[in-house]
């Protein structure tokens, strides 16, 4: 009985922490001549960030979702995800989106991109309400697979091939 107590004391002195990460997966199909982008993200905390950003409260991923729930998802995209490849800044187009659990996947993608030699991702997703947020991306070109760590205080990362 004892050891039942100490077990359940040292059980509940432990705080539950909630996890703040999203991931990323970005692909370069050469045959395609494009940029795949596979996002994976907390649709909570997806919703209150983009909340905080627009100052209207948002219900993706729930039977509340509506038309311009949906506009503003794809203009946060655009705002806190940003390529540039080659030196060029490339329009990331949202394709489509599915909830997966409480993961919000997103489907994107940058088109007409024959030849890839840089790319520099800026990505601030979360990461502008959320001092815990860590973004993981994996980029994935020509056989090789890099992977980047972005926080709060580091946005940007810059590619060469």
């Amino acid at each position: 009985m004892t050891f039942l107590g100490l077990l359940l004391l040292s059980v509940s002195a432990f705080e539950v922490h909630k996890f703040y990460m999203a991931i990323f997966q970005v692909n370069y199909v050469p045959e395609k001549k494009m940029v795949q982008i596979t996002s994976r993200i907390f649709v909570d905390d997806l919703n209150l960030a983009i909340e905080k950003k627009f100052g209207k409260k948002v219900f993706l991923g729930s039977e509340k979702e509506s038309s311009e729930d949906q506009q503003m998802l794809k203009k946060y995209f655009t705002d806190n995800l940003t390529i540039t490849i080659n030196g060029e800044l490339q329009p990331v187009i949202f394709l489509s989106k599915e909830l997966d659990g409480d993961i919000l996947v997103c489907y994107s993608r940058i088109v007409s991109v024959a030849k890839l030699q840089s790319a520099e991702i800026t990505n601030t997703l979360l990461t502008h309400w959320n001092s815990e947020q860590q973004n993981i991306l994996h980029f994935n070109a020509f056989g090789k697979k890099e992977t980047f760590l972005f926080t709060p205080s580091h946005k940007t990362e810059m590619l060469k091939f």
